[in-house]
């Protein structure tokens, strides 16, 4: 398939269990053209998170995937990590990890964004996050004309009914909440955003049956890799959340969600715009509410410089259900695609 033909996506990331998985869909799927990563802050330090990325590109048999690194910790807050969840690595539980056979790339992550994304048609490209958000709001901030320019922002992140670092607060939201209500209150992205929320990957569980039709009868040194990656995963889900049918895969969805069509791929979306509380015990809840309802709420319903403070929320589409059957059928195929091709079952 011509480069032409392909969808172009950059994807920014914080690579730990569930972020491999997006990384292998985005960088083996035939429509998809994978221009670059970014790291971010997350999981675990930016150091670890991007040679994660790097070992992940190596095993796939994609080393040529240029990665960046971007933003250690949020613009106003330390840095948070989840070694609970993913080990001290941030991607804990296998021995098979390749050591990367390329290295990080030294341009400042938000300019070869920029760069990235601006070479591509209008309308063409789409940006996924399924890390904290920190990256493309420093994107947005200081080349505005990139939110014009993409196609479409997916994100995983954000929780309606349930949370993961605190009981209404998910990871990726909750550890630089002012760049996600940034992005949730970017005019330039008025319904361009696709929202993945914990409310829907919790639908979509590595359950045993699947780790086993991963791991296959003959397993390759590869599937053996995925699979104790899984394991590892379930394992810290079964004792942190007491999710014992499998953890969810969160952030290959956000991917999925690019070229769902083309995917035969079913998603149930609703629309609203989406506001980030800021502060107190709720800080980092995402609330959805009526499109263009959400407000600034550091300052709701109080003059800001004599000025009135007007609702500012986009129209995000927020995913609430997914065929699952049809999910794991993309990510089978996608493995297989990279089993045949790396260099850990030569």
């Amino acid at each position: 398939m011509a480069d032409d033909d392909r969808v172009p996506i950059w994807l920014d990331c914080d690579p730990g269990h569930d972020d491999a998985f997006a990384i292998l869909l985005a960088a083996t799927h035939p429509r998809l053209n994978l221009l670059g990563i970014s790291t971010v802050h997350g999981n675990s330090s930016l150091q670890k998170v991007t040679n994660n990325a790097l070992s992940l590109l190596t095993a796939y048999g994609c080393p040529d995937v240029p990665v960046f690194p971007g933003a250690r910790k949020p613009f106003m807050r330390p840095a948070v990590h989840a070694p609970d969840i993913h080990g001290k690595t941030g991607i804990d539980g296998t021995d098979l990890l390749p050591t990367p056979v390329s290295a990080a790339q030294t341009k400042n992550a938000a300019e070869a964004m920029r760069d990235a994304i601006m070479a591509t048609r209008r309308g063409t490209c789409a940006l996924v996050v399924t890390g904290t958000m920190t990256n493309a709001a420093l994107l947005f901030a200081a080349f505005p004309e990139t939110a014009e320019h993409i196609r479409c922002l997916s994100i995983m992140g954000g929780g309606f009914s349930v949370g993961n670092i605190t009981p209404v607060s998910e990871f990726n939201i909750y550890c630089d909440p002012e760049s996600a209500s940034s992005i949730f209150t970017l005019p330039a992205l008025n319904d361009k955003i696709l929202m993945i929320p914990l409310d829907l990957t919790h639908q979509v569980l590595a359950t045993p049956r699947v780790r086993t039709t991963i791991l296959t009868d003959a397993p390759t040194p590869f599937r053996q890799m995925l699979h104790d990656l899984l394991m590892f995963f379930a394992g810290t889900y079964a004792r942190v959340f007491g999710m014992t049918d499998g953890p969810p895969l969160h952030d290959p969805l956000a991917v999925a969600a690019v070229i769902a069509e083309e995917l035969s791929l079913e998603f149930d979306w609703e629309e609203g715009s989406v506001e980030v509380v800021l502060a107190g015990g709720e800080m980092g809840r995402t609330l959805l509410k009526p499109v263009g309802a959400a407000s600034e709420n550091a300052h709701e319903g109080r003059a800001v410089i004599g000025d009135e403070v007007r609702p500012r929320g986009v129209r995000v589409r927020v995913g609430r259900g997914v065929d699952v059957a049809r999910f794991w059928e993309v990510m089978v195929e996608a493995i297989g695609r990279a089993d045949s091709v790396s260099p850990l079952n030569v």
